[in-house]
């Protein structure tokens, strides 16, 4: 199998393309939910798919631990098990390990932890993290990684380096020739560190590479920054993928710096606390203004919820804690960021981008008074 990145067209750093993977094409750039345990939170495959989603994230640690690896390869690999049959990522596991903190033992080899579902002792090396994956059957897999706090300079250094030796090793022990493995980048927020570690992910061969550390407790300026260093270092010929970001100002400006792919939980989580995204910003439907709001959530939305409740009825839904409004509003919130980056996609082909980035984020509240454009405009100083 032949994973290959197909730019249809760049403007500036921005770029359009296609990944071939062996359950579909994968249109760039693109946003991926998370479905961490093997399903996107309370949505069925159909209603996921009927958001125009593409690519979605599944959980390697979490599916090790539970209902485990050799029981998803023993039901026909991730896709049967789950019923999506278009292209899935799965991640490592080394983001959830290493946020156990006083749970996980670390040194050269991998990493022992106690399970946080029964408290047994487990291990993952890049061997074993390589080995779930391909029992799990997705279509992108990823390198096992550390990921450490972002202003840690000594301690960045050293998951630097283990990140550098684990990706050989995941690279030497990869079966399968129907699975793409992307390396990533890490080095907190450190340029020294980040361009060391850009250089020597991009000096192997991977068919992708992924930028991990980041949207982990350094600022939205510090994250921007190290994109755009990193970026400028990573082959332009293969995909780029940001580990988990995906706010709208997020999404355009990692488009911006030539970024092809993107997850993040945000859109479901949101919609789990009663948060709706919308290209004007954020709106919290428990508000009691919404009581009597006969509008959808999103004037002219085509998303199913869109077309068929009110703001009204969904605050009503909030108030009597009826599951379904987490249903309507993640239908929302995955379609309102699916149709987003349709639309920068097609700005990009059409040589429109930043025309209609400045556009976009200038109407966009990041904050009560506060627009994208005004936090993105920092990163230009």
């Amino acid at each position: 199998m032949s994973f290959r990145l197909k730019l249809l067209n760049v403007e500036n750093n921005a770029r359009a393309g296609e990944f071939d993977t062996p359950h579909g094409t994968i249109l760039t750039p693109t946003f991926a939910p998370v479905g961490t345990q093997a399903t996107i939170k309370t949505l069925t495959p159909a209603q996921l798919e009927s958001t125009g989603a593409n690519l979605i994230l599944a959980n390697t640690y979490h599916l090790f631990l539970r209902p485990g690896a050799d029981l998803i390869a023993e039901m026909g690999g991730l896709h049967n098990f789950m019923q999506w049959h278009k292209p899935i990522l799965t991640d490592s596991g080394g983001f959830q390990v290493f946020s156990l903190a006083d749970m996980r033992k670390i040194d050269q080899d991998g990493v022992t932890f106690r399970s946080h579902v029964d408290g047994s002792k487990q291990r993952l090396t890049p061997e074993i993290a390589i080995q779930i994956q391909e029992k799990l059957g997705a279509d992108i897999i990823m390198a096992f990684d550390e990921c450490a706090s972002p202003y840690d300079e000594s301690y960045s250094t050293k998951a630097m380096e283990r990140t550098h030796a684990w990706a050989t090793r995941c690279l030497n022990a990869k079966t399968r020739d129907d699975q793409a493995l992307f390396g990533i980048v890490q080095g907190g927020i450190f340029p020294e560190l980040r361009k060391q570690s850009a250089e020597f992910i991009s000096s192997i061969d991977f068919p992708g590479y992924a930028i991990g550390g980041l949207s982990v407790g350094e600022t939205k300026i510090e994250m921007y920054r190290t994109i755009e260093l990193v970026n400028k270092i990573l082959p332009a010929e293969k995909p780029r993928y940001l580990m988990g970001v995906g706010t709208p100002e997020d999404l355009i400006y990692g488009v911006q710096r030539g970024i092809d792919i993107f997850d993040c939980v945000l859109a479901t989580r949101l919609a789990r606390h009663a948060a709706a995204l919308t290209n004007k910003g954020r709106l919290n439907l428990m508000n009691a203004r919404f009581s009597r709001d006969h509008n959808p959530i999103e004037q002219g939305c085509s998303c199913y919820t869109c077309k068929t409740f009110s703001r009204a009825y969904i605050h009503h839904l909030i108030m009597a804690k009826e599951t379904l409004f987490g249903t309507l509003i993640s239908i929302h919130n995955i379609h309102m960021l699916q149709e987003l980056m349709k639309t920068i996609r097609q700005a990009i082909l059409n040589n429109r981008f930043e025309e209609f980035s400045v556009e976009y984020l200038s109407n966009y509240e990041y904050k009560p008074g506060i627009t994208a454009d005004q936090i993105i405009s920092e990163t230009r100083e």
